[in-house]
């Protein structure tokens, strides 16, 4: 089986699914660091040097080959992962898939992303918490309709590590 993580950037994603991976004797595969490793640069640069469009194209294509051969992994999407091409799509139809959404308030992220911003190209260039809110706020609207798809849906907030992987492990069952 594959556990997919998905959700917002600072959801938990890759804590989660570090520890979930050990508690399931599962391998963990961190998507942008997979990406980053196979195309021997930073996902940052990737954007600056090829565009967006050829990340996506291979966002893709990573993602339908993790799909096609590996198993017994918890796989941490980027956050916009599910939301282009078919790539949500490709997790649902996939019968060795389990898909799990992190939902995550907007408050919880922007807290998560205020100590991390210069770690985040996406949103290191919001200089207040008013402006971070917002862009959070947006970006979630448009992308919770592909997040919500997810075949289980765990409430993050409020709750330890331990809480969540519990309630995950719960769903697996």
């Amino acid at each position: 089986m594959i556990v997919v993580l998905i959700g917002y950037m600072a959801s938990g994603k890759s804590t989660i699914g570090r520890v979930l991976a050990k508690k399931l004797d599962y391998n963990f595969i961190d998507f942008d660091d997979y990406i980053e490793a196979t195309e021997k640069e930073s996902i940052s640069d990737i954007f600056e040097t090829s565009g967006e469009i050829y990340f996506r194209k291979r966002e893709t294509q990573y993602l339908n080959e993790i799909i096609a051969n590996k198993n017994n992994i918890v796989l941490a999407l980027g956050g916009g992962t599910p939301c282009y091409g078919n790539n949500m799509e490709t997790v649902l139809n996939s019968e060795h898939v389990t898909s799990i959404y992190l939902k995550t308030t907007i408050a919880s992220i922007v807290e998560r992303l205020e100590t991390e911003k210069d770690k985040r190209p996406l949103v290191s260039h919001l200089n207040t918490t008013n402006e971070l809110s917002e862009f959070v706020g947006k970006h979630l609207f448009e992308r919770v309709q592909f997040y919500s798809k997810a075949k289980y849906i765990v409430d993050t907030n409020n709750k330890n590590i331990e809480e969540i992987i519990e309630e995950i492990v719960f769903n697996l069952i």
